[in-house]
Parts: structure tokens; C-alpha cells; sequence
């Protein structure tokens, strides 16, 4: 299924046909920060695709996994945004710091920077993933950062690893700089995903690097589709945002992929 884009209160999620005969689903949404949208996936958008997914597969198990970028811990942003009140038995949150981790083989043919990447063994374990990002604008190192569904693949990365002088944070996966390490993200775990969602009813527009404090604009738009790529650019496009750098490289080297 190609990207689509439609209003939030038209939006109706169309999962990857791998979800339908799937045991195990990996739904990976942007809940990082104890704040709300669109620093965060709201409840309704997240609400929308858990429903989606168990309407086309009422026996999976699917696994809200998540990695925090704060002090705070999973446990209680997912219940300061409400998540448990909307999760069935079959669902469990799962905090990706706490899970068993493997190494990721690097398959582009141009790497950046890491050979290997850390992350969970899980993502081998489950028979579709989907990322649920939200869409933001950030400034880092006088550039423009536009983060969405493949930026939010950030928080599967154990921070025991990629921590530089914050504990919270991932800061080894910002040097030499985001956009070029995002090409290392799409070419060990990225191109296993399934699915893309972006949650643009609002977007976040941060005067700085902080991807958890700016300005909210409503947009009204959610975006969906099979390939994280596809979605990302639609996104961009759609919301007059330039396609970032990192997306046009990394779509030119996976012709060789």
C-alpha cells in the first residue's frame, strides 16, 4: 500500500496484510516523553491503530515497545497519557531498555558510522512491526531536523550503549549527526518494518534541538502506509516541509540494497 494521507477525524488504519495472520505485532509509538501530543502519539491516534489491528487480527499479541528519552519512566508516562485504559489483554508495554538485545548487521552499502547496531532480539521475534511516530521540526547544529516515522525507531535503541554524557539520552546516535546516522538506523533495523503511521493532527515546531517543547500547530492530517520512507516524504510534502537529506540518501542507496 502506497503512503496516504487523510483528516484526523477520517482516519481509519489500514495495517500491512502481515498483521492479519500475524502471532506476535511490534507497534512501536512515539511515547518517549511524560508530555502530551504532539511531543507525544496522542491517545486517539494511538487508540485508532490498536483498534485497527485487533479488528483484522482478534488473536495476535502485540507488543507496545518503547524506549524513553527522560528520567521518567516508562511505566509512568504510559499512565500519565492514559495507554492502559485502552489496551485489551492480548496487548502488553514493553520498555525496550529492559529487553534482551542482539546486534544488527549494517547492510547499506555506503555505512556511516556503525557496522552493527544494538537493538532488541525481539524485532526478530515478531511477525510485523509498525512505527507510530509523530511528526516534529527541530533545529540541530543549525539545521533543520524533521523527525517522524523512521526518526521514532530512535527509542528501540538500549541507552546503556548509546549514551553519551546524559544517562537519558541516545547521544551517540548524534555524531557525527542525525541525518547520517539515520541512514545506519534505516540499514540494520529500519527496512524491517511493515508499517508506518504519523501523527500530524498536531505538529510540533521546537525553536531549538528540544524535541519535547515548541510551538503547536494543527495540522489535521494522519499519515499512513507500508514503507516508513514513502510515509515520512508524504508527510513533508504535504505539510511544505523540504524532503530531508537523509531520506533522498537513504532512498538512492537502497536501489542498490
Amino acid at each position: 500500500m502506497s503512503a496516504q494521507v487523510t483528516q484526523t477525524d477520517l482516519f481509519r488504519y489500514t495495517p500491512p496484510d502481515l498483521a492479519r495472520t500475524a502471532k506476535r505485532i511490534l507497534l512501536k509509538p512515539n511515547l518517549g516523553y511524560p508530555v502530551a501530543a504532539p511531543v507525544t502519539v496522542s491517545l486517539g491516534v494511538l487508540n485508532s491503530v490498536l483498534k485497527s489491528l485487533r479488528t483484522i487480527n482478534p488473536t495476535a499479541e502485540i507488543l507496545i515497545v518503547e524506549g524513553v528519552c527522560s528520567p521518567v519512566s516508562l511505566s509512568q508516562i504510559v499512565a500519565k497519557h492514559g495507554v492502559y485504559s485502552v489496551l485489551d489483554a492480548g496487548m502488553q508495554i514493553l520498555d525496550a531498555d529492559e529487553l534482551e538485545v542482539i546486534e544488527y548487521e549494517n547492510l547499506s552499502p555506503a555505512i556511516v558510522r556503525f557496522k552493527t547496531m544494538w537493538a532488541p532480539r525481539l524485532l526478530q521475534e515478531v511477525d510485523c512491526r509498525i512505527s507510530l511516530g509523530t511528526f516534529k521540526r527541530t533545529i540541530l547544529k543549525d539545521e533543520v531536523l524533521i523527525s517522524a516515522s523512521l526518526k521514532n525507531l530512535y527509542g528501540l535503541f538500549p541507552r546503556s550503549h548509546y549514551k553519551a554524557r546524559s544517562g537519558n539520552s541516545r547521544g551517540q546516535l548524534h555524531r557525527p549527526s542525525v541525518p547520517l546516522v539515520l541512514q545506519d538506523v534505516y540499514f540494520t533495523i529500519g527496512h524491517l518494518f511493515d508499517g508506518s503511521v504519523i501523527d500530524a493532527d498536531e505538529r510540533l515546531i521546537s525553536r531549538d534541538w528540544k524535541p519535547d517543547k515548541g510551538d503547536k500547530v494543527k495540522s489535521d492530517r494522519i499519515f499512513w502506509g507500508n514503507d516508513l520512507l514513502e510515509v515520512d516524504a508524504l508527510a513533508c510534502e504535504t505539510l511544505g516541509e523540504e524532503i530531508p537529506s537523509y531520506l533522498k540518501a537513504i532512498e538512492k542507496l537502497r536501489g542498490v540494497f
